[in-house]
């Protein structure tokens, strides 16, 4: 792969040449058309790792997207001017680098539905294990039926891109092809999960041809035809930026709401700062939220820097499409970084506050899952529904029933609902939920 096609500024959907602001680049217009856009929005209200908050200081989806995008342009512009001292022929800045990764990085996340990971089981796990679900097999494609029954947030955000606002957001093909992790689909012959690339999947049949014309676009290394691709390189950028604010970022979460003790996460971070951390700085300081809050800058300082040496000096296999490791596994301090991981696992993700409102997340989405796809297969496939399921069928937006009518198949159906409940925010989703089963009924104080 050569970095002159890699970064493909045409767009997406685009029928004509446009000419370009000089001042602003098209990958810039990439940033803007994601902030701006109501599926990025929705993330100010949908979990990060603490599903429903009680304090208002721990990150939601939005302000994590946010703070992985200022990562990512760093990285990108750090990376960018290195390799633009070599590759004299390419017409572009390192900040167009930079943009590229920060808006694959603001977007990264966009299509994780309500309650995060819990929220992506429940819609899985509803076809895989409820009768309601079940049925669906018979009336679907092999290949379509492995999209239903492993729900991918990835997957879903390049549905979101390429579709959102009617004709999508028409982004370039680079910001699209560093925005899929995982440049396969859901099911073939021959996939490995001890592949990175090849670990999930990153699109539905729906986006498939979409996402072959972003390959093409991009000359992504082709590794089986028409089926999966080598990652594009600022993938790892991206990566690389996720993985270091949830690392660094969920620890302070954890040790401002006392699920970590201050000073075990302060050696950890300090580890990491290496010659960088002083003790005797830090001590000056009168509040541990102060003392965090200063680690956090140092060490992700730190880390921006030796994932940009980790990044050209694997350049090569990068681009011949043979790395297979994450950008982590290669700093000096891949060590601390695991340990951070092991920690937050057993002290912030499997504590008994977020079990507890994931447990009742997945209940919320399962109850939905089971109304809505019931309700719109049978007023639109059946010639006699019952009158909950045509009560149900109303309930659903007017784009959502739009696209449901012009479903020629129950997995365009079953797309177009999900489209609906994984686009729900945690407290809409919630909301929902307790009028369908009657906890509670709109406009009635419980």
């Amino acid at each position: 792969m050569i970095w002159k096609e890699l970064l493909n500024s045409q767009r997406y959907g685009a029928t004509k040449s446009i000419n370009f602001d000089p001042a602003r680049s098209p990958f810039e217009m990439d940033y803007d058309r994601i902030i701006f856009s109501y599926p990025f929005r929705r993330l100010q209200d949908k979990t990060q790792v603490f599903p429903l908050p009680d304090h208002d200081f721990v990150h939601n989806r939005l302000t994590h997207s946010l703070e992985v995008s200022s990562v990512g342009r760093s990285l990108g512009k750090m990376v960018g001017e290195k390799i633009l001292e070599r590759e004299k022929d390419l017409a572009l800045t390192a900040a167009d680098f930079g943009s590229i990764v920060a808006a694959a990085c603001l977007a990264h996340d966009i299509g994780n539905p309500p309650f995060g990971h819990s929220g992506e089981k429940a819609i899985s796990e509803f076809f895989l294990n409820h009768v309601e679900g079940r049925i669906f097999e018979s009336k679907v494609t092999k290949a379509e039926w492995a999209d239903l029954v492993s729900f991918e947030g990835n997957a879903q955000g390049l549905r979101l891109l390429c579709h959102a606002q009617n004709k999508g957001l028409r982004l370039t093909h680079a910001t699209l092809a560093a925005f899929t992790k995982y440049p396969c689909q859901s099911s073939f012959d021959g996939k490995s999960k001890e592949k990175k690339s090849q670990k999930k999947f990153g699109f539905y049949q729906t986006e498939a041809n979409i996402f072959r014309e972003v390959a093409a676009a991009t000359s992504l290394k082709e590794e089986i035809k028409n089926i999966a691709w080598a990652r594009h390189p600022l993938v790892y950028l991206v990566e690389a930026a996720d993985d270091t604010c949830y690392h660094i970022i969920d620890l302070e979460d954890g040790c401002r709401l006392g699920w970590v003790r201050y000073e075990v996460a302060r050696d950890l971070l300090a580890e990491i700062i290496g010659d960088a951390y002083k003790p005797e700085k830090l001590d000056e300081l009168e509040t541990v939220e102060e003392k965090m809050a200063t680690l956090r800058a140092l060490a992700i300082n730190i880390l921006v820097g030796q994932l940009t040496k980790a990044f050209l000096e694997n350049e090569k296999e990068i681009l011949d499409g043979t790395l297979n490791a994450d950008l982590f596994s290669l700093v000096p301090c891949s060590a601390t970084l695991k340990q951070i991981s092991q920690l937050s696992v057993a002290q912030i993700y499997q504590s008994r506050q977020v079990i507890e409102k994931e447990a009742a997340g997945f209940q919320v989405i399962s109850g939905l899952m089971e109304a809505f796809c019931s309700a719109a297969y049978k007023v639109h496939f059946d010639d006699k529904p019952g009158y909950r399921d045509q009560l149900v069928y109303k309930l659903m937006p007017s784009d959502i029933l739009l696209g449901v009518q012009k479903s020629e198949t129950t997995y365009q159906l079953l797309r177009t609902v999900l489209d609906f409940i994984s686009g729900l925010t945690d407290g809409h989703a919630l909301s929902l939920y307790r009028n369908l089963t009657g906890i509670s009924l709109p406009g009635i104080r419980s």
